[in-house]
């Protein structure tokens, strides 16, 4: 009798409304489809995920650069290399990311209850540039001291430059290495996520049709 009370009392313990809740709104076919609806074989739909090829690339070359310092990447070939292909993941990163935004705008992607995926979307967008813009300013060079001392003026004029101070190189090399970007991973499996959840937007003019074998 005692175990059969207790498993009565399942269902109102948090971590089993969690699960059920999970098992509701996102189950393992809808997290890990096999097939996919035809239209995401356009060209549009592919800038979703070289957005975040773009964005691993640069967390792995961020990981090597934060472990290896100024002096190695200012100096040796390797640290370099791994310095330019870091600035030019970026760049990629927001090209991909731009016309991803742009592709959803257009094609009205909030529509069928999709507030959430392009609220989230948006808001990576946001932080990305505020991640971008600490990167710069931990260059360790003249472009990045210039970047900072020009932004310092602009912060003061808001009224802001007294608790975020640009030219405070560990407070920059803090938010950049690890709070931003704590922020824009979360952001961004939340909003992936929500892809699974609710499924990838179809054009304004789609019609019931599915591709075999897309995630396989």
């Amino acid at each position: 009798m005692m175990s059969t009370k207790l498993e009565t009392q399942k269902p109102d313990m948090w971590t089993a409304r969690l699960r059920q809740s999970w098992q509701k709104n996102l189950p393992i076919e809808k997290l890990l489809p096999d097939t996919q609806p035809a239209y995401v074989a356009s060209w549009i739909y592919v800038f979703g995920v070289l957005t975040l090829s773009a964005l691993a690339v640069i967390i792995a070359s961020g990981v090597v650069l934060a472990f290896e310092g100024p002096s190695w990447y200012h100096i040796s070939d390797a640290g370099r290399f791994v310095n330019s292909l870091h600035f030019w993941s970026v760049q990629l990163f927001f090209f991909f990311m731009v016309v991803h935004l742009w592709g959803k705008f257009w094609m009205a992607a909030w529509r069928g209850k999709r507030q959430a995926t392009w609220i989230t979307g948006s808001i990576a967008f946001v932080v990305s540039i505020a991640t971008a813009f600490t990167g710069y300013l931990t260059q360790t060079n003249f472009d990045s001291q210039w970047i900072a001392f020009e932004a310092k003026d602009g912060f003061n004029s808001v009224g802001i430059g007294a608790w975020f101070t640009v030219t405070n190189l560990g407070q920059m090399l803090l938010m950049h290495v690890a709070f931003l970007p704590l922020v824009l991973g979360l952001i961004t499996v939340i909003h992936v996520l929500q892809v699974r959840r609710k499924g990838v937007v179809p054009p304004i003019d789609a019609f019931d049709q599915t591709l075999k074998g897309v995630n396989k």
